[in-house]
C-alpha cells in the first residue's frame, strides 16, 4: 500500500486548488500522509510513493504549472503510480456524464502511464483573472454551484492508491 501521496495543481483562480483540498481527504481518511502542494512548488517528487496531478482545463488545454509539473517529472512519475484530475466545463455536463481528458492531458496521461483520470465541473466566480474568464462571470454563466456542479471530490480513479 502506498504511504505518501502527493497532490499537485495547477490553478489559475484558485478552483483547481479547492478540488485538490477535497482530494487530498480521502486518502487522509485511510490513513495516508497527504501533500497538496502547488505544482510550481514541488522541487522533486521523490519523496512520494504516489502522485495525483490535477488541473484546470481552458480552451481544451490543461493549466500550464501542472502541463510543466508533468515534464519537468516525467522520469520520476513514470516510476510511480500517477492519476490525473482537470477541473473543466462550467456546464453541470461533469456531474451527467463522464468527460474524457482534452487532447494534450490525454498525451501526458499516455506518457506518464496514468492509472486514471477524471473530470470535475468547474467554477468560476468573484475577482478572477483573463478577459474571456471575467466576461463569463459578467454574464451569469459561471454561476454554477461547486455541489451542484461537480462530481463529489473523495470520488476518482485513485482508491487504494
Amino acid at each position: 500500500m502506498t504511504e505518501t501521496v502527493l497532490v499537485a495543481y495547477g490553478t489559475t483562480n484558485g478552483s483547481t486548488a479547492e478540488i485538490a483540498e477535497c482530494i487530498g481527504e480521502a486518502p487522509t481518511k485511510e490513513g495516508l500522509t497527504v501533500a497538496v502542494r502547488s505544482a510550481a512548488d514541488v522541487p522533486d517528487v521523490a519523496p512520494y510513493d504516489a502522485v495525483v496531478l490535477g488541473g484546470g482545463q481552458h480552451r481544451g488545454r490543461w493549466q500550464h504549472d501542472a502541463r510543466r509539473f508533468a515534464r519537468r517529472h516525467r522520469k520520476s512519475l513514470a516510476e510511480l503510480p500517477v492519476w490525473l484530475f482537470s477541473s473543466g466545463p462550467l456546464a453541470p455536463s461533469a456531474s451527467e456524464r463522464e468527460i474524457p481528458p482534452a487532447p494534450g492531458v490525454r498525451r501526458v496521461a499516455d506518457r506518464l502511464d496514468a492509472r486514471g483520470h477524471i473530470t470535475f465541473g468547474g467554477r468560476l466566480e468573484g475577482d478572477v483573472k483573463g478577459r474571456i474568464a471575467r466576461m463569463i462571470v459578467k454574464s451569469g454563466k459561471a454561476a454554477i454551484s461547486a455541489t451542484s456542479s461537480r462530481s463529489p471530490p473523495g470520488r476518482g480513479p485513485w482508491p487504494g492508491m
